[in-house]
């Protein structure tokens, strides 16, 4: 039963990096040239990232879809860490 726990864990690792790998994309070569627009703090795309690296990719990628339908004129703002 533990080889099976530490195979889901590494599977769990696995793809969580291949869904950080297009948020790093983003913020290292398209976020510098666009403007500054986020509402929030941590940006939409850094919560993400923090979201999915504490959380696991299922719950992670939950929470970062949770935070983008709340950037809206009618959402939020301010200082929004991950639970």
């Amino acid at each position: 039963m533990n080889l099976f726990k530490a195979v889901i864990d590494k599977v769990s690792h696995a793809i969580a990096w291949l869904l950080v790998q297009p948020i790093v994309f983003y913020q290292k070569f398209i976020t510098p040239y666009t403007p500054p627009s986020c509402r929030f703090t941590p940006t939409c795309s850094e919560y993400a990232r923090q979201a999915i690296l504490k959380h696991g990719p299922i719950k992670g990628l939950a929470l970062a879809i949770w935070r983008i339908l709340r950037c809206n004129p009618w959402g939020g703002s301010g200082y929004d860490p991950v639970p």
